[in-house]
């Protein structure tokens, strides 16, 4: 079995490395700055935890590493750009978009994409960092720098957030989880339902579209697809190149962890459908001390990533599953007084969606 380096040494890189101790495979989190001398890669596969990095000695050695997994990949959905000019190649369903070139552009942009615009980085931002709402009245007050480096997307009306997660292998097999319901706040996620006996209507059109983006792109490895619910089709929002946060719930919830069929489907592994037996609800650790008093309720899976906390970050979650939705809608009410980032908003809506 060989080994494999993962760029990248935060907790998606941790998860990765635990999900392949039991599966006797090596797994060893590297930062971007470490030095390619110091480093047994030769012969190892090449994962990911982020899909764009800064240049240096290590990541100019993995441009042309034949083991990285995806190196070609991760420069298309890096780049907001081109992943929605590769949506539109393949006629998916997106946000009306275009680039963002210059300040004349404006009246052009009202006028194609609608009175209320959202605005982002091509590259980087995340958790509603390097992005922006402009109503069409309203004074266009943006970095100077945004030109050239952003996109502009029409702003939809959407009734709901889902994410879809599923692997394919170099054989071009796909397996996939239930479609992942999901509350963003702002920008950040905060929570996560999954239900895997309530048939959703929305599963077999996800799947058919990420099928077509893996298998356009030659993908091996987890990949997760943001959809908004709009009437009775779904628009992508955004991709992930990599194991995804809405998928957490999988590490308690399912038979094989995202993090395990990752590494299952870049080491040419077994991947079968990983069985799905229980509704699950992921709850974001936001900027919160670590409480073990989370631990009295024996549903409450806790995953801490050992960060400095601070206000807006997320620092863990929590993975509650059982077949009976109803238990865990009781648990999260008890579990509210200890989670004062968790706000009345996200709790009626997981209630919503548990019951």
């Amino acid at each position: 079995m060989k080994s494999v380096y993962i760029l990248g040494n935060g907790q998606l890189g941790r998860m990765l490395r635990q999900a392949g101790e039991p599966l006797g495979i090596a797994v060893y989190p590297i930062g971007v700055d470490a030095l390619p001398d110091q480093i047994s890669y030769q012969q190892s596969v090449i994962t990911a935890e982020i899909e764009r990095w800064p240049d240096t000695p290590f990541t100019q050695m993995l441009a042309t590493h034949p083991l990285f997994v995806n190196r070609d990949v991760f420069p298309i959905i890096a780049d907001r750009l081109t992943q929605k000019a590769l949506l539109d190649e393949l006629s998916l369903p997106t946000a009306k978009w275009s680039a963002l070139n210059d300040d004349a552009q404006w009246p052009a942009l009202f006028q194609s994409l609608g009175d209320l615009l959202i605005i982002k980085r091509r590259v980087g931002g995340y958790d509603g960092r390097g992005q922006w709402r402009l109503g069409k009245d309203k004074a266009i007050d943006l970095p100077l720098e945004i030109y050239t480096q952003a996109i502009v997307e029409q702003a939809i009306a959407f009734e709901g957030e889902i994410s879809l997660v599923g692997a394919r292998n170099r054989q071009g097999q796909t397996v996939f989880y239930p479609i992942t319901h999901n509350y963003h706040q702002e920008g950040i996620l905060k929570a996560s339902i999954a239900h895997p006996y309530l048939a959703d209507r929305f599963q077999l059109q996800a799947e058919k579209r990420l099928t077509t983006i893996m298998d356009r792109l030659n993908y091996v490895g987890v990949m997760a697809m943001e959809c908004f619910i709009v009437g009775e089709s779904l628009l992508i929002n955004e991709l992930a190149p990599r194991v995804h946060n809405s998928g957490h719930w999988t590490q308690n919830g399912a038979s094989i962890s995202q993090f395990e069929l990752h590494l299952r489907a870049i080491l040419d592994m077994p991947l079968p459908k990983p069985v799905v037996s229980s509704s699950s609800l992921m709850i974001n650790l936001i900027g919160i001390p670590l409480n073990y008093q989370w631990l009295q309720q024996p549903l409450v899976h806790l995953h801490w990533y050992d960060k400095a906390v601070r206000a807006g970050r997320k620092v863990g979650h929590l993975n509650l599953c059982h077949p009976d939705p109803n238990q865990l809608s009781q648990v999260l009410i008890t579990l509210l007084p200890l989670l004062p980032s968790l706000s009345q908003d996200v709790i009626q809506w997981a209630n919503r969606r548990l019951v």
